[in-house]
């Protein structure tokens, strides 16, 4: 045949456009694509040749070739595979996102297909070429053709594209990059392992380059004739875990995420169905600097087919298992046309929930193993990212359950490790409730006034004290049954706990005490919505509580520290009757000045008490000097 000029069978001119200007994120992912390409056309042959093997012709050893020319400014991408004739030439490199590796698959069927999973399904990363290149020329003969078959495709990509039969004692493929102006960069040794080492380190086949070695006569690194491996050629996911030993797992997550310290754990799966995928998972150590900023990209990383699609594939792997690293390698994924974002659809989702569930199971043998030493591990995880994992208490409704199980906290019989199944082993006959206080740190929920008749009884109470803690309780309701019950919220209500005595105590002291509550009403009216006389004080004399479904203290000033308004709600003072500092208070003649001014002092105490800050401080300090002045 003849050369041939011929037209794209698409509007090119803007397709290409788009392509070289929009559907890619930076210039060097034109490699990864190509290389791709020929380890397509590579497996390709090998699926074809098991039924005819004389396609191998007297090249049995499949590789992909990249080289340079300095002088001519070019790059050329070379494979041993399938090939192409004239005619797939013209049909598949003719028209925008035409995939003749899809057309390959569709004419496969039922085990067939399974046998070539292997075999990708891309369809515009040939013209990636074109972010670098300004003219690309393509040399192939497809296997089984003789010599004088081969063919020469040749575009600058703006419209039309010549196309001629050549001689080539070669089978495969050579894609010929003309670099444009500016892209010398890629004209590097260096440069160009680099890119392979990022994207296609894992592609079965070796991808080859010249040996450089440095001349000191010259002063310049010198390229020799012999040829050598850049990529490793090797994805330990891909292998049996029989065949892994626990070394290669650690030593491959060091070279994943450059830390030097071992994970806790990890787990390697291959998951087979509608949706198959690998995933080779772990949990770090020591969680990074930058845990808190859910800005922050995360996620694992991608590959399809073993080929590197991107770092941080945040559809994977819900937020709140941010602090997770690993690989996932899917059969087959919807990415855009560019290959560099993912579509949401059932294969990301099932991925999603399946990874979430494998990361969780983790955690469970982790917290519930039997060694000492490994049940240890969790504790050690909770220490490094127990707070991240509560986020999912709201953000994964469907495993709600599950996270409530892993969930650790401190209580006032342990600072650090209760879980709910212990604080419900340990619930004493009668408690309907599972108790709990939120405050700033442990110092101060340990002392709070509002703990006082719990640790009377002997009680339990569950210490919150992180800033997510607020959020993650207003998504969690219960915990098998057991409603959770703040001891700083409603009125105290200990059921069959509290005895008739003590309930006709409490009842009487109300009553009797009635007409001071009325002047304390009327001294802080403007700063409670309530005074009564409390059942939950033992010792202090008085503390402030919130009505059942208003916002608790602790809430709001979080709220304000992080610059956000929060609702202007009163609390409620409640006043230990019994106590001598309120007797004094209630001994005051009606009128009497210090009144108003020991009121105020008891609801300041109590609001510092709870880690509350005064609005007044001065006026605190005035009124404390004037009481102690008599």
């Amino acid at each position: 045949m003849e050369k041939q000029t011929l037209s794209f069978q698409a509007e090119v001119k803007q397709l290409l456009h788009l392509v070289t200007h929009s559907l890619y994120s930076n210039k060097e992912i034109f490699l990864r694509e190509l290389v791709s390409n020929a380890s397509d056309a590579c497996d390709k042959l090998r699926f074809e040749a098991l039924n005819d093997a004389s396609l191998f012709e007297d090249q049995p050893n499949l590789e992909i070739r990249i080289g340079f020319d300095k002088e001519a400014r070019r790059i050329i991408i070379s494979d041993n595979g399938i090939g192409l004739s004239a005619q797939e030439a013209i049909d598949h490199l003719g028209t925008i996102a035409k995939s003749g590796t899809k057309e390959f698959m569709a004419k496969l069927d039922g085990d067939k297909a399974r046998d070539a999973n292997l075999i990708g399904q891309f369809g515009v990363g040939f013209y990636s070429g074109y972010i670098v290149a300004d003219r690309i020329t393509v040399e192939s003969r497809r296997a089984g053709l003789a010599a004088t078959e081969g063919v020469r495709w040749s575009s600058e990509g703006t419209g039309d594209f010549e196309v001629e039969t050549i001689t080539r004692e070669r089978r495969g493929t050579d894609i010929i990059l003309h670099l444009r102006e500016g892209e010398d960069e890629f004209l590097a040794t260096w440069k160009l392992k680099s890119i392979v080492g990022k994207y296609s380190d894992h592609i079965s086949l070796p991808v080859l380059m010249r040996k450089e070695s440095w001349d000191a006569e010259k002063g310049e690194n010198v390229v020799s004739d012999d040829w050598e491996p850049v990529n490793k050629a090797a994805a330990i996911w891909t292998r049996s875990k029989s065949d892994i030993t626990d070394a290669e797992y650690k030593a491959f997550y060091e070279q994943l995420t450059y830390d030097t310290t071992a994970p806790l754990a990890y787990t390697h799966n291959r998951v087979e169905g509608r949706t198959e995928y690998t995933q080779l998972l772990y949990i770090p150590a020591k969680a990074p600097f930058d845990l808190w900023n859910r800005d922050k990209r995360g996620g694992v990383k991608l590959y399809v087919k073993r080929v590197f699609i991107m770092d941080d594939a945040e559809a994977l792997m819900p937020v709140y298992l941010r602090f997770v690293k690993g690989v996932i390698d899917s059969a087959d994924l919807p990415l855009n046309v560019s290959r560099e974002l993912l579509q949401e659809s059932r294969d990301v989702k099932a991925i999603r929930e399946g990874s979430t569930k494998r990361v969780l199971s983790m955690l469970e043998s982790l917290a519930d193993h039997e060694d000492a030493a490994e049940k240890a591990k969790y504790a050690d995880f909770w220490k490094q990212f127990g707070a991240v994992l509560k986020e999912g208490i709201g953000e994964d409704h469907a495993n709600q359950e599950r996270l409530a199980k892993l969930l650790r906290f401190a209580s006032t019989q342990a600072d650090e490790g209760v879980s709910f199944a212990d604080y419900v082993s340990r619930m004493k006959e009668g408690q309907e409730a599972i108790y709990y206080i939120t405050a700033e740190t442990l110092a101060a929920a340990k002392n709070s006034p509002q703990l006082e008749i719990f640790k009377k009884k002997g009680i339990e109470v569950l210490l919150f004290t992180d800033r997510v803690d607020e959020w993650m309780l207003s998504h969690l309701y219960e915990f098998e049954g057991k409603s959770l019950q703040s001891v700083a919220k409603g009125a105290v209500d200990l059921g069959t706990l509290q005895d008739e005595e003590e309930k006709k105590q409490a009842e009487a002291a109300a009553e009797s005490f009635k007409p001071t509550l009325d002047r304390l009403k009327a001294a802080l009216a403007s700063r409670a919505k309530d005074v009564r006389v409390t059942t939950r004080l033992v010792d202090s004399p008085a503390c402030l509580v919130v009505e059942e479904g208003d916002m608790s203290g602790h809430l709001a000033r979080l709220l304000k520290q992080a610059g956000q308004s929060a609702p202007n709600s009163q609390p409620v003072l409640e006043v230990n009757a019994e106590h001598a500092l309120v007797k004094k208070l209630a001994a005051l003649p009606e009128g009497a000045a210090q009144f108003d001014d020991l009121a105020q002092v008891l609801f300041d105490n109590a609001l510092l008490a709870e880690g509350g800050q005064l609005e007044d401080p001065a006026a605190h300090v005035k009124r404390i000097q004037a009481l102690i002045l008599g």
